[in-house]
């Protein structure tokens, strides 16, 4: 039986806290890395145009997709980039993220704010990387 182990420090000593990510996360195993993910449909048209939270919304959906087809889950992320066109949308983001992810099991995070992304009608991309139990 193979395992991983993923540590979780939402604040290592001397650091504030954030009840929005842990500080420092790390784990064994194998690295998986997706690809940023946009609000795309699986024929390739935008959802939520205008509208960050519907778009926050499928893009948790395509990387729930991405992660399956390595064999991971949301529980085996470690870290979370998430790009925005406008740190307003942010809140309906983390909405989004706390759809999948339990509060005790927050990975870390990065949040950027771009001046825009592949076509003008997106607001939100995010990237993700985890851990999964090393392959006997």
């Amino acid at each position: 039986m193979t395992t991983n182990a993923i540590t979780r420090v939402p604040a290592p000593e001397g650091v504030s806290p954030s009840p929005q990510y842990s500080h420092v996360v790390w784990g064994t195993g194998r690295f998986v890395a997706v690809s940023g993910q946009c609000s795309f449909d699986a024929d390739g048209a935008v959802v939520g145009a205008g509208d960050a939270a519907a778009q926050a919304r499928q893009v948790f959906e395509n990387l729930r997709r991405c992660l399956a087809a390595a064999g991971a889950g949301f529980d085996d992320v470690v870290k979370l980039t998430y790009f925005v066109t406008d740190m307003a949308h942010m809140p309906a983001v983390r909405a989004a993220r706390d759809e999948v992810i339990a509060p005790d099991r927050l990975p870390a995070s990065t949040a950027v704010q771009v001046s825009a992304l592949v076509r003008p009608e997106l607001l939100v991309e995010i990237e993700a990387y985890a851990v999964l139990p090393a392959e006997a």
